[in-house]
């Protein structure tokens, strides 16, 4: 089975950048519809992002136009560029991976995680 390792999470000040990196060992993330999830303290896991197995991608509104998910197949990569970050972005990030031929919203849809990445934006 693919296993998965979230990496590039740290503190970052508002309006910074960030590149978290998911990277994937024991299989293909080409063959795989990918979302980035985030969490924060108390809070519901939700959808953030995503790329589908076509290399579509798709966005939440509260990160469309800041966000930018991408897939290096070289590298069996995909990567997550955070940029003009906010202090509501502070959260774990992770990535994970569904055996559906779309690209749910639904955590429970997913069935390989990554340990996540902490993100703290401060004001």
């Amino acid at each position: 089975q693919v296993q998965l390792a979230e990496s590039g999470g740290g503190l970052v000040q508002a309006g910074g950048s960030l590149r978290l990196s998911c990277e994937a060992s024991g299989g293909t993330l080409s063959t795989y519809n990918l979302a980035w999830f985030r969490q924060a303290p108390g809070k519901e896991r939700v959808f953030v992002a995503g790329i589908r197995k076509t290399s579509s991608t798709y966005y939440i509104e509260a990160v469309e136009g800041r966000f930018t998910v991408s897939r290096d197949n070289a590298k069996n990569t995909v990567y997550l560029e955070m940029n003009g970050l906010k202090p509501d972005d502070t959260a774990v990030y992770y990535c994970a991976v569904t055996d559906l031929a779309l690209l749910p919203s639904a955590p429970r849809d997913y069935t390989v995680w990554g340990q996540g990445t902490q993100v703290n934006v401060s004001s």
